[in-house]
Formats: C-alpha cells, sequence, structure tokens
C-alpha cells in the first residue's frame, strides 16, 4: 500500500466531542427518481432429465408452467424448474420441485399451498434429521465463484443455509447478497453487501448493512453511501447494523444542501464538526435502544462507514467518515495505496487522566505523598461506558482514472492480508471503463482461506 493523495485538508480522527453549529434542515427532500427500465432475462430453457435414484419412486414432470392434478383429498404437485431436483438418500421418495413462482394445487378437500423453489441450476440435498446442511452442486464452471490463495477456503462458495425466520420480525429479515449501483456527475458507483461464508453455512443472518441514497436533483443532488457492521455473536446485530444506517441516512438527507453546499466550498471544519455530530447522535440511538432492551451497549452496537458524492460534475472531493474497523483504499495507476484515516494524537501538553502526573502548587505538596494505592470504585457511582471508537474522517480530491473503495473489515482484513487479492482487484479494477453489475460481484466476493466474514464494500470510478 502506498502513500494517499491530495487532500483537502488531510485525514485525521478525533474522540473528543464535535464542535460547531448544527446542520439546519431544508422544508422538504426531493425523492429519488426511478432509473431508467432494467434489462430483462428470459428463463434458460430446459436443459436436464430428472432421473430417480434405483429403488426410489419418482414422480415424472409435467410440461412447463403446467401442473399434476389431483382429484378428492390428493396433492398436486407443480412442475419443477429447468435443470433441478430434489435428492434424497437410502429408499427416500423422491419429488419434483415446483417451478419458481408455481404453487401447489389441489382440488376438493385439499389444502393448496403456494411457495418459491430454489434458484435455476441448483440441486438441493435433502439434510438428514440434525441440523447440517449439504453444499448444493451448481452448475456453469464459467461463472464460479473464484478464490486466491494456495488453498481454497473450507466452506462452500455458495449459499446452504437460511437464517431463522420469525412469523412477527419478517420485516427485519435480510437477504443474502445487496447489490447496487449509480452513475452522477464524474464518477460510477458500485456497492455490494454479501453474507459471509461462515454465516452462510450456519444459517445465521447477514450482520452487514448497506444503504445507498440520493437526496435532491440535479448538481445540487448528493449521494450517500452508509455500511455498518453488526456487533460478532450477538442477538440482533444484523437489526443494529440496519438502525444506524438508517438513522444517518435520516440526518444526512435533512441536511443535504447545507452539506453539498460545503462539500463544494471545501470547507472541511464545518464538514467535520456536522458529521461528526449527526454521527453520535445516530451512535447514541443504538446505545439508547441496548438499554430499553436490558443489555449492554456493547451488545447492541455496530460500525458506520460512510461516503458523500456531490452529483456535481465540476466537483471532485469525496467525503469519507465513520467509527469502527474497516477499509478505506484508493486505486491509482494500477497500485493500491490505503488511505484509512488514523487516530489522531492528542494535541498539546499531556493533560491529567492521560498519563500525567497531577499538577503540583508552586512550592511543592510536602503534606501528603502517592502511595500508589488504587482507590476503590463508588458503589453509588454509574457503571462506566466502554470506550467508544474514534471519529474518523477525511476529505480529499479526487483524479480521473481513480479507483476508491470503501468496505467493512471482511474486506479490508484481506485486502491487508493477501497480496494476492490485491493484485487480483487491482488487474480487474484499474480498467478506466466500471465493471457492470454483476462483474463488480463476482470481483468482490473473490474469496480467501482464512477470511469467512460479511463483505460490504463500495467502489466509485472516477471517469
Amino acid at each position: 500500500m502506498g502513500g494517499s493523495g491530495r487532500e483537502v485538508g488531510g485525514g485525521e480522527a478525533e474522540a473528543g466531542p464535535a464542535a460547531g453549529e448544527a446542520y439546519d434542515a431544508p422544508p422538504g427532500v426531493e425523492a429519488c427518481d426511478a432509473p431508467p427500465g432494467a434489462e430483462a432475462y428470459d428463463a434458460p430453457p430446459a436443459r436436464e432429465a430428472h432421473a430417480a435414484p434405483p429403488g426410489v419412486e419418482a414422480h415424472s414432470a409435467p410440461a412447463v408452467g403446467k401442473a399434476h392434478s389431483v382429484s378428492g383429498a390428493g396433492e398436486a404437485h407443480a412442475a419443477p424448474s429447468a435443470a433441478e431436483a430434489y435428492a434424497a438418500s437410502g429408499g427416500a421418495e423422491v419429488e419434483a420441485g415446483p417451478a419458481a413462482g408455481e404453487a401447489h394445487a389441489a382440488s376438493g378437500s385439499a389444502e393448496a399451498e403456494t411457495y418459491d423453489a430454489p434458484a435455476a441450476g441448483e440441486a438441493h440435498v435433502a439434510p438428514p434429521a440434525a441440523e447440517v446442511y449439504a453444499a448444493p452442486r451448481v452448475r456453469g464452471a464459467g461463472v464460479a465463484v473464484r478464490y486466491v490463495g494456495s488453498r481454497p477456503p473450507t466452506y462452500a462458495a455458495e449459499p446452504t443455509a437460511l437464517p431463522v425466520a420469525e412469523p412477527d420480525g419478517l420485516d427485519v429479515a435480510v437477504p443474502d447478497t445487496v447489490l447496487d449501483g449509480a452513475a452522477y456527475g464524474a464518477c460510477t458507483l458500485r456497492a455490494v453487501s454479501i453474507r459471509g461464508d461462515s454465516a452462510r453455512y450456519r444459517g445465521e443472518p447477514r450482520r452487514d448493512a448497506l444503504l445507498t441514497a440520493r437526496f435532491g436533483a440535479g448538481d445540487q443532488a448528493l449521494v450517500l453511501v452508509a455500511m455498518a457492521t453488526g456487533a460478532r455473536a450477538t442477538p440482533g446485530a444484523h437489526r443494529a447494523a440496519g438502525e444506524v444506517c438508517q438513522w444517518i441516512a435520516e440526518a444526512v438527507g435533512r441536511s443535504h444542501a447545507r452539506l453539498a453546499e460545503d462539500i463544494r466550498a471545501a470547507r472541511r471544519g464545518d464538514l467535520k464538526s456536522g458529521l461528526h455530530r449527526l454521527t453520535d447522535r445516530s451512535l447514541g440511538r443504538l446505545r439508547a435502544g441496548a438499554a430499553e432492551q436490558g443489555v449492554g451497549p456493547e451488545q447492541y452496537t455496530a460500525t458506520l462507514r460512510c461516503l458523500l458524492l456531490p452529483a456535481d460534475p465540476d466537483c471532485r472531493v469525496r467525503v469519507f467518515f465513520g467509527v469502527g474497523a474497516g477499509g478505506l483504499f484508493r486505486l491509482r495507476e494500477g497500485e493500491w495505496q490505503d488511505i484509512e484515516p488514523g487516530v489522531a494524537e492528542t494535541p498539546g501538553h499531556p493533560l491529567v487522566g492521560f498519563g500525567s502526573p497531577p499538577p503540583e502548587p508552586p512550592d511543592g505538596d510536602r503534606l501528603t505523598m502517592d502511595l500508589g494505592i488504587t482507590v476503590p470504585p463508588n458503589p453509588c457511582d454509574p457503571a462506566p461506558e466502554p470506550p467508544r471508537e474514534p471519529f474518523r474522517f477525511r476529505a480529499s480530491v479526487a483524479q480521473p482514472g481513480d479507483t476508491l473503495l470503501m468496505c467493512t473489515a471482511g474486506l479490508a482484513d484481506p485486502l491487508r492480508g493477501e497480496p494476492e487479492l490485491c493484485a487480483h482487484l487491482a488487474r480487474q479494477w484499474s480498467d478506466p471503463d466500471p465493471p457492470g453489475l454483476a462483474a463488480f460481484l463476482a470481483d468482490a466476493q473473490v474469496r480467501v482461506k482464512g477470511y469467512a466474514d460479511d463483505r460490504t464494500a463500495a467502489a466509485v470510478w472516477e471517469a
């Protein structure tokens, strides 16, 4: 990793409270316009026949789009989609799965059930009685998930087990993968959040959250990319990550006009103090939520990393801010630069509480001496809060041909620890033409043995 390029005032991090005035909310926020029509893909033709193993009863599949019909109390099974089959071991019965979007239909007193079929091209193996999930075989070697390093990762490359869902909690269910993109001004954005291999195997929800939003219209618009990671091994980690992304987006949206003006005018001090305040308020709501749930603040918290991109093509200032682990990288002339803001050192003279001895009177303290005895805590005092992560901020000026990458620790750690991944992504993303969404997803999920956490990344290509 090389050094950083030219920044607006440099990048640094601070732990103290923010100063400055709060951003005023504009009268209203214009809703985002819908993007142009998306390309549609036709379903692939039927390519494989369903075959039952010896000693196993098999049901023949009717034509695509039709269903078995049974009268009376019988049950009807919809036709399976192309190249899919359910397989069972031993003497278990094998039934063809329904086509995507089809439903089981029965006449008479039979009940009708609707459920989604598995994705095309996947074969599902029936798990044993215990909750041990077998990875499906995937058709198409040309689109297989790649890996770098000397050995392949332990876990399967494709999703295996879905997280457990609650009937009353479906509003907080998160998909395995989220993919987004846009193009404004001089930059093209690609963003993705992928559930980690470990969570896919164990049936755990994705702890990373991703939110992209545009506030305003025309050259005055401001694009926000927010990503967060919930605390490891804590219930509701995905909810905490999603909430803090939503809260910071609401705060930025209310102040987007002032923020966009400060970015264009390169008012670094105003930006830093204002964004620090918005970030601290959003994370403070998480701490309040932890208290309401009766858990410690460290059990309902999340990291937060954000990127602000002005839509004005004449403004190339890119603003990063956030709290917690992750990475901020820049690809320039084929070389990666780690530009993550460091934790600022305490300026000025040593302060009491930061390792310096207490001040003495002019004549010295001749009546007492420090014996180094620790004073026991007062039981009436409230329990001290865990130390908070420092606020990180960087405003930098992009150059044509640059690629800026902001990511959570799930991608930042292997980028810093596996040179082959750095080299692979440098080759893939050095092209001045940004990749399409599918190509970006394939690049972002290149696997490395020993790194199985969720990955969330946002990359910006500068024209």
